[in-house]
């Protein structure tokens, strides 16, 4: 069990990243039922979406004890989101997570996403995963949106709840 004391490093992503992190989003996609995401990503594709995309704000990488990626936070912009909020996205190395690095990506978000004036953060969450809607709403995030069957890649519907939290 991972020491609940110990100070996680949290700093911002770089491309050299790309590799470890596409590796466990991949397998997060693969195990399915916790992203939105259901096409697997290259290094290439993932900093194109993630670290240099037209919607890029930032991206933070949490560090386990060895110094590996473990988890990373998102920020972009789309169009379906007010011009003064961020799209966030989490996720974490499935299998061997580590306690606290969710907490710690939140708070380095947070504080990015104020120090650039923006004002509220949008979570849109896939109504059958259960974990990210329970890390969102334990991080303050509230209900505002419900976008009923969305259709999946092989067609099966499920809602996205879109959740926000006012920065």
């Amino acid at each position: 069990m991972a020491d609940a004391t110990r100070a996680i490093h949290v700093r911002p992503a770089r491309p050299d990243d790309a590799p470890a992190l596409t590796a466990f989003l991949n397998e997060i996609i693969e195990i399915g039922g916790t992203t939105a995401h259901q096409t697997p990503f290259t290094p290439e594709s993932f900093v194109a979406h993630y670290l240099a995309g037209p919607g890029f704000v930032s991206c933070f990488v949490a560090e386990d004890e060895t110094g590996a990626p473990c988890a990373f936070q998102a920020l972009d912009r789309w169009d379906g989101i007010p011009a003064d909020w961020a799209d966030i996205g989490t996720f974490s190395r499935p299998g061997n997570k580590v306690r606290g690095a969710g907490t710690a990506l939140f708070e380095a978000t947070c504080d990015y996403a104020r120090s650039i004036g923006l004002k509220a953060l949008n979570a849109t969450i896939r109504a059958d995963n259960t974990g990210g809607l329970t890390y969102y709403g334990k991080m303050g995030f509230t209900d505002y949106k419900v976008d009923k069957a969305v259709p999946l890649a092989d067609g099966r519907p499920v809602d996205r709840i879109s959740k926000q939290y006012v920065l």
